[in-house]
């Protein structure tokens, strides 16, 4: 059997591309936080919104989507006499979740419209458009990479993560951050290996998942109360407690906060508990409290966009007999990753969006204008979706 590998293939390609180290750099936002009192220079520097009249040449959805095209060209495929190329009928595929259509029927290929196949060529690269079931039957042949390490199983977070801070520490040795993770992480091998790479860390804790812990803790914490505006908080901590009673086990500072947050006209309670290496104070509990809070707001802004913002995380494009169903799921993800920087460093995206008021109300417009105008370049595309249409060579499909 032969072992097309498709995104697995991408990602460790993209490691020597200029272009997608904003993959790491994108993964670093989802998964870390930097506190007030220390400055991330990359963090600035990513986010910093400035008004500019043209796409930056890399991170431009057309320089990313160009880097996309170039490494899907490089996958081979099983069929080599098929007149449409793998990478055409992923770049298709793309372009769906790209455009947040609901059906592969959109851009099924003998049925385009002139306007939506000049569209795909100029925007998605994309050279002759698949039909809705030669899409289908391509994109289930090629096998992601699921397992690593020589496991047996799927691959893990862990793993995956070990990997992660390897890569990031070579890529981005100077950075000081402060990662952000979940109980998973709460684990004596983990922090030492963070400790060892110089991150400092945020990570949630248990009762049921660090018991020792929780009983070494008992009776020597330290007890605050704040208010802040209408909401009320109740901090208990203790520095420099063993995390367990393991023979390796680091020393970490421990807080743990109860809540009642005023949201509209209901009150929010809540209580959660976390481990850091930061010496924890007074003055700092509410900044940590927050820091450790951030992952939460990440996670969930993230399911709600690809469940309710047109990127179809719950609908069904069919399983196919093998990798279909994973070949979509990896090209949603793509698709979010590219509109994620567009909108973090593209001004044009960005005055487009504020125009348009809501998520919903720009891709709608963006969909409008795909579908019904000749487009040369998202440059013109951007504008066009923005207040008014000066600088954009749209052409009317009269036909």
């Amino acid at each position: 059997m032969n072992d097309f590998r498709i995104f697995p293939f991408l990602f460790q390609s993209i490691g020597s591309l200029e272009q997608f180290c904003i993959l790491q750099k994108a993964a670093i936002l989802c998964a870390s936080v930097t506190l007030p009192s220390q400055r991330n220079p990359f963090f600035e520097c990513f986010m910093k919104h400035k008004p500019h009249q043209q796409e930056k040449k890399i991170l431009s959805a057309t320089g990313l989507l160009h880097t996309v095209r170039c490494i899907f060209e490089k996958i081979p495929r099983a069929v080599k006499r098929q007149t449409i190329s793998l990478a055409d009928c992923l770049m298709s595929a793309l372009a769906m979740f790209g455009m947040k259509s609901s059906s592969l029927l959109a851009f099924d290929g003998p049925k385009l419209e002139e306007t939506v196949q000049h569209n795909l060529k100029t925007l998605y690269q994309v050279n002759h458009p698949p039909s809705d079931t030669h899409m289908r039957e391509v994109l289930d042949e090629p096998e992601p990479i699921t397992k690593q390490d020589g496991a047996t199983k799927n691959d893990c977070e862990r793993n995956a993560c070990h990997r992660f801070l390897l890569d990031l520490k070579k890529e981005h040795p100077r950075l000081n951050l402060t990662i952000c993770s979940d109980a998973l992480s709460a684990t004596a091998p983990h922090i030492n290996e963070l400790k060892e790479l110089g991150y400092n860390f945020i990570i949630v804790v248990k009762p049921e998942g660090n018991r020792t812990l929780y009983e070494w803790v008992k009776g020597i914490t330290r007890e605050i109360r704040l208010t802040v505006g209408k909401n009320k908080y109740v901090f208990r901590y203790a520095n420099n407690v063993p995390l367990n009673d393991t023979k390796n086990a680091p020393n970490v500072n421990f807080f743990e906060c109860e809540w009642e947050e005023v949201r509209g006209k209901k009150i929010h309670k809540g209580h959660c508990g976390w481990v850091t290496n930061h010496e924890v104070t007074n003055q700092n509990l509410y900044e940590l409290m927050r820091g450790g809070r951030a992952r939460w707001k990440v996670e969930n802004e993230t399911f709600n966009t690809l469940k309710n913002q047109g990127y179809q995380f719950e609908h069904n494009f069919g399983h196919g007999k093998k990798n279909l169903h994973t070949v979509f799921a990896f090209l949603m993800m793509l698709a979010f990753l590219i509109d994620q920087i567009q909108e973090a460093m593209c001004g044009l995206f960005q005055k487009a969006m504020e125009h348009r008021k809501t998520r919903r109300a720009f891709w709608e417009k963006l969909r409008a204008l795909f579908y019904n105008y000749f487009i040369d370049s998202w440059q013109d595309l951007f504008v066009a979706t923005g207040p008014g249409f000066k600088g954009a060579k749209l052409i009317i499909n009269s036909s």
